[in-house]
C-alpha cells in the first residue's frame, strides 16, 4: 500500500537524535522521528522515594506530557485541569517500566533519575519515541555520573528501544505515524533491549482481531525496527567517546 513519502511498509521514518539540548540537565536528547519530535531530559535527585528509603538501590522513573499545541488543535495542559489523564499515566509508568528494565538500581546506588518526556509536536508514535529518546538522555546522565565520581562504572546493561507496528486495511506496516494509527485495525507497541529480548509489548485490536501468524510477522517487522533504532543510538552515543 502507499505510505507517506513513499515509505515501504517495514521502513522507519527519518529518525534524529540530538543529545545535549538542555544545558541544564545532566542528561538531555531530542528525538525526531518524521513528525513527531519529543524532548526527553534526565535529571540527577541523590534521594530515592520514600518507601525505598531502606533499600540499598537507587530508582529510575519517568514523567510523559504533551504541549498545547503537540497536536492538530490545542489541548488544554494537565496542570490546569488540576490532574493527568488516564492516557498519561499509562504511558508514563510504561516509560519508566522499560528504562528500568536495563539499569542495575544497586549499581546507581540510592539516587532517583528522573526522565521527563515533553512531546513538542505529535505524528504518531510519541510514547515509542519517548523511550527511544529517554534511553539516551539516561545513558547520558549516568555518564555524568561516572565522570563526577558519584558512580564505579555505568549501571546500564543493554540497550532499549521501541517502535509501533499496526495493521492497516490487513497490511502491516512498521512505525505508524497518525493517519496510520487513526484507522489501523490493530495497533502494538514492541519494547526491546539490545539483545533482541522483549522487555513490553502492548496490542490492541480495533475492529480487526490478529491471528498468531499476523502477530509473529509484526513482532518480527518491530524486532527489525528496533535494531535500527539501537544503531542509531549506538552511533550518536559513540560521538561522545570518539568526538
Amino acid at each position: 500500500m502507499s505510505r507517506v513519502n513513499g515509505r515501504r511498509a517495514d521502513q522507519l521514518r527519518a529518525v534524529t537524535l540530538t543529545r545535549h539540548v538542555n544545558a541544564h540537565a545532566e542528561g538531555s536528547c531530542l528525538i525526531e522521528c518524521g513528525s513527531t519530535r519529543v524532548l526527553c531530559t534526565a535529571s540527577v535527585e541523590e534521594r530515592v522515594p520514600s518507601w525505598m528509603r531502606d533499600q540499598n538501590r537507587g530508582w529510575v522513573t519517568a514523567e510523559y506530557g504533551m504541549l498545547p499545541r503537540a497536536t492538530h488543535d490545542r489541548t488544554p495542559r494537565e496542570s490546569a485541569q488540576g490532574k493527568q489523564g488516564g492516557r498519561t499515566l499509562e504511558i508514563q509508568r510504561l516509560i519508566g517500566r522499560s528504562l528500568r528494565s536495563v539499569v542495575n538500581l544497586e549499581m546507581l546506588g540510592k539516587r532517583t533519575i528522573w526522565i521527563d518526556c515533553d512531546v513538542l509536536q505529535a505524528d504518531g508514535g510519541t510514547r515509542t519515541a519517548s523511550i527511544t529518546g529517554g534511553f539516551v538522555a539516561l545513558m547520558d546522565a549516568c555518564s555524568w555520573l561516572k565522570e563526577k565520581g558519584r558512580i564505579k562504572s555505568l549501571p546500564i546493561n543493554e540497550f532499549l528501544a521501541a517502535i509501533s507496528c499496526g495493521l492497516v486495511d490487513g497490511v502491516p506496516l512498521l512505525d505508524l505515524d497518525y493517519s496510520e494509527d487513526s484507522r489501523c485495525g490493530a495497533d502494538m507497541n514492541f519494547v526491546m533491549n539490545g539483545a533482541g529480548r522483549f522487555v513490553e509489548v502492548q496490542g490492541t485490536a480495533e475492529g480487526y482481531p490478529f491471528s498468531r501468524s499476523e502477530f509473529t510477522n509484526l513482532a518480527g517487522m518491530a524486532e527489525t525496527g528496533i535494531g535500527q533504532l539501537i544503531a542509531i543510538q549506538r552511533r550518536v552515543l559513540l560521538q561522545a567517546v570518539t568526538g
